[in-house]
């Protein structure tokens, strides 16, 4: 690794720089930042020799552009990206999103907004399912939040008029857009052709399918796949890997390659390791956290810690974790593959995986967690929100149900708990949440107009 041979005053710029890529996989002259780019460039060499030995990643750099193909080895149900005011995509978002960079491609250096609409609309007239209709305020709304997003990473520039006005009123609102054809191309290089493909399977890594027979190969290829567990999962836990990867976990230089890498911290226990990233520029989700769903989260984890520490673990009954669902995603996601769209004549079978690196997995105990039910929960989170209710967001005071369920999400997102029908499984990773201690801060208006109110109270 050429981290080894840096400078140890200069080693934290290539820390910031590898953690900079890896959380935006694309960076622009002005994304997420006009200091991105410049970063990256300086450390560039470096940056495309570590990525590529530690995680199997590549990285191309241009004058205007950084872009690091990464590696799959799982479908993630809960990855994907979101609109600039952070609501989730949806699948008609994303239909739009990539209709909008193919008609980008063929375009010349301007476009306005209606034009590109046109365009979408006249290409998702074609694909079963989609379809954009100017006259529709939802699909108006939906196609601005995918242009929103080619606009914050720099794909497009807008260099006249409003897309708000357009989304309300198309026929008094436009928007004029130069493009940027360095950042399209950078952004829609995919991998595999999707018409090639039968599977999703087929945009996966290939794991230990590596050419030739040699064990160093599948070792290596083993190596990478949990260091990018690593970095892609809260917490890797060694139950959910098999034999060669548990074993690559164990071993201490493991971890510390993404330790030297990244500049995070490897937590070690038993169960398994999680990266604690104190700098909290890497991960998307920042627990503990602010707002009433992440307070409420911390509240929660907090409590089950304490029920599941409890002497005797107070009767509570310890079950295995549910079957792996990934087949499962796998098989919806193929099923939902037109047949038509599939190029007969080019199209590729699932991966198969070499024989000669098979691992046959040994019989190992079965770990038991401890079963949180859906009552304790309930009544536990009745008596939080008692306690603390006033210092949520208002929205939430009113929907007690509807928090308790976005902060056991958040506690399932982060590898916390595992959601089991009649209650949530106590994973390893929420001991470090015990012994919560809560302080709520009185606050006193700037201007008390009703002096008789009490004043304002947060939670920290």
């Amino acid at each position: 690794m050429k981290a080894r041979t840096i400078p140890s005053l200069e080693l934290d710029s290539f820390q910031r720089a590898v953690r900079l890529i890896l959380t935006h996989h694309l960076v622009t002259v002005s994304y997420p930042d006009p200091n991105a780019l410049p970063l990256v460039r300086r450390w560039a060499t470096e940056l495309r020799a570590d990525l590529l030995e530690v995680f199997g990643y590549r990285l191309e750099v241009t004058e205007t552009t950084a872009r690091l193909f990464t590696v799959a080895d799982r479908l993630d149900p809960g990855a994907g990206t979101s609109t600039v005011s952070e609501r989730p995509f949806d699948r008609r978002r994303y239909a739009y999103l990539a209709l909008a960079l193919a008609a980008l491609g063929r375009a010349g250096n301007q476009i306005s907004l209606s034009e590109l609409a046109e365009h979408v609309a006249a290409e998702a007239s074609q694909v079963d399912g989609v379809e954009l209709a100017a006259d529709r305020a939802a699909d108006r709304d939906a196609f601005v939040d995918a242009v929103a997003w080619l606009c914050a990473r720099g794909a497009i520039t807008l260099a006249d008029g409003d897309a708000g006005r357009w989304a309300s009123d198309p026929e008094i609102g436009e928007a004029l857009y130069d493009i940027d054809r360095a950042v399209v191309t950078a952004l829609f290089r995919p991998a595999r052709v999707v018409q090639h493909l039968r599977s999703v399977r087929g945009l996966l890594a290939d794991g230990d399918a590596a050419v030739g027979p040699e064990r160093t190969v599948a070792t290596a290829e083993v190596a990478r796949r949990v260091r990018r567990a690593l970095v892609q999962r809260p917490v890797l836990y060694a139950e959910e890997l098999d034999d060669a990867e548990a074993l690559q976990l164990a071993l201490p230089r493991t971890a510390a390659d993404v330790e030297l890498l990244t500049g995070l911290v490897a937590e070690r226990r038993a169960e398994g390791v999680a990266l604690v990233d104190s700098s909290g520029r890497l991960s998307d989700v920042r627990f503990p956290g602010t707002g009433s769903v992440a307070q409420l989260a911390l509240l929660l984890a907090g409590e089950i810690s304490a029920r599941v520490l409890e002497p005797g673990d107070a009767g509570l009954l310890r079950v295995p974790l549910p079957p792996d669902r990934h087949d499962a995603l796998v098989a919806a996601v193929d099923a939902a593959i037109p047949d038509s769209g599939v190029f007969a004549a080019l199209a590729v079978e699932d991966p198969v995986v070499s024989e000669a690196v098979v691992v046959e997995d040994e019989e190992r105990p079965v770990v038991l967690h401890p079963l949180i039910e859906d009552g304790w929960l309930a009544s536990t989170v009745g008596q939080l929100v008692d306690a603390y209710g006033r210092t949520f967001a208002a929205q939430w005071q009113a929907d007690p149900a509807g928090l308790a369920a976005a902060a056991l999400d958040l506690l399932e997102k982060l590898r916390l708990v595992v959601r089991v029908p009649g209650g949530v499984l106590a994973l390893p990773a929420l001991a470090r949440f015990r012994g919560v201690t809560v302080t709520v801060r009185e606050r006193d208006p700037q201007i008390d107009l009703y002096p008789g109110d009490s004043s304002e109270a947060e939670l920290s």
